[in-house]
């Protein structure tokens, strides 16, 4: 299980404010040397950003809301702010301000400040709802709450993005202002311009030879995904069930998440969990990890809700793998983001393979009302953001290289 859960009472950590120093970091093109050496995205191509340009040149509070399929994706927006020639505030997840000093470092000093996923934080939300009703700087968002290696197919949007931006356009409408708080839905889309053989090969053998199998270098690539995905569903199955089970890859998947999480939503909850899985794992570490960081809880507790938690991320895992992923279309990104899942699943971590081009695509402005949302349905704006980013990925998804099966 990845480093996501920090042991320790939460402490919020502010953006730095200074500009000259990031500014002077976007000039010296720091950021696209990063990319190409880190992340094989070797270049770049911005749609819509007169879009963006045109809110801020009308003061609006403006949040930027992207999907957000790579561990590249902050970085990638960074094109968006020298194109705009503007920064920009991020929320970020408080566990990657303690990765390493100079991450922290980095992170603080581009603007992005922590977010407490596994509790309210009165304070980033407030900083947020700043940001939007008394514009500074643009405010980025991604709204799947979660990194998911899925480019194509936005995943449950969370509603935190419609409160703040409503509350914000609210402040603003009080003070009169004829700016407005508005999103602009983003998409960003990976594009893979290597030989794909040569990309994953070298992955596969790795994760087959893992798995104490023979290389099988000749069989067809979808075959071998396939192999090493019910293999890794099997193991689970084994580990928690006792022995794999039969059915539908997708039933068996929903079988053994609904076995890690409906005795831990009993027990937590009250009731058995259903619907979208971020939302039923964000209400569980809501649940377990506050105790977790006050240092009073027993050696035994201790160990019994990093169990817990062990199951909720395993979860999370088993739901990354939509079933019908790799062959409505088939394409070379499609299987390459899958290649690179099952490789940090299996290792928590994995390699570079490019060369990429992204393409960011701003959507025009969504102007958020000062009203409340409606009661007892989704949203309007979130329904709207939802099916804005989804367009365009469905529309930008066409643009990979089909691979035949």
């Amino acid at each position: 299980m990845q480093d996501i859960i920090i042991e320790k009472p939460y402490e919020f950590i502010p953006p730095n404010r200074r500009r000259w120093f990031p500014r002077t970091v976007l000039k010296l093109n720091i950021v696209p040397w990063y990319l190409r050496r880190y992340e094989g995205v070797v270049s770049h191509r911005l749609e819509g950003i007169d879009h963006f340009r045109e809110s801020l040149r009308k003061g609006h509070g403006v949040l930027l809301a992207p999907n957000h399929c790579r561990y590249a994706d902050p970085l990638v927006l960074s094109h968006v702010a020298v194109a705009a020639d503007t920064l920009m505030y991020a929320m970020a997840s408080w566990h990657l301000f303690h990765q390493s000093r100079f991450q922290r470092w980095a992170l603080r000093t581009m603007g992005a400040y922590s977010v407490y996923r596994e509790g309210l934080d009165r304070q980033a939300l407030d900083l947020a709802i700043e940001t939007l009703s008394v514009p500074d700087r643009p405010l980025v968002v991604f709204p799947e709450g979660a990194v998911f290696r899925t480019n194509d197919v936005l995943q449950p949007l969370l509603d935190g993005v419609a409160f703040m931006a409503r509350t914000a356009a609210k402040r603003r409408a009080k003070e009169s202002s004829s700016s407005k708080v508005v999103i602009h839905p983003v998409a960003i889309k990976y594009l893979f311009h290597g030989d794909l053989n040569k990309a994953v090969g070298p992955t596969l053998e790795s994760l087959e030879k893992r798995l104490t199998w023979e290389a099988t270098k000749q069989a067809p690539i979808l075959e071998r995904i396939a192999k090493i995905t019910h293999a890794m569903l099997s193991l689970k199955e084994i580990e928690y069930l006792g022995a794999p089970q039969i059915g539908s890859f997708v039933d068996r998947q929903q079988g053994l998440v609904d076995h890690l999480l409906d005795p831990l939503e009993k027990e937590w909850l009250g009731k058995e969990g259903d619907g979208p899985i971020i939302p039923r794992i964000k209400a569980l570490r809501m649940k377990i990890v506050p105790d977790l960081t006050t240092g009073e809880l027993n050696e035994k507790e201790r160990q019994r809700r990093w169990e817990q938690l062990s199951r909720i991320y395993l979860s999370q895992q088993i739901a990354s793998y939509p079933p019908e992923y790799l062959s409505s279309p088939t394409t070379d990104t499609r299987i390459l983001e899958t290649v690179e899942r099952l490789e940090e699943d299996l290792t928590d971590k994995a390699g570079v393979h490019g060369p990429m081009e992204v393409v960011i695509r701003i959507d025009e402005p969504i102007e958020v009302p000062a009203d409340r949302a409606p009661k007892g349905e989704e949203d309007p704006i979130m329904k709207t953001l939802r099916e804005r980013m989804q367009g365009m990925l469905d529309d930008l998804a066409q643009w990979s290289n089909p691979v035949g099966t």
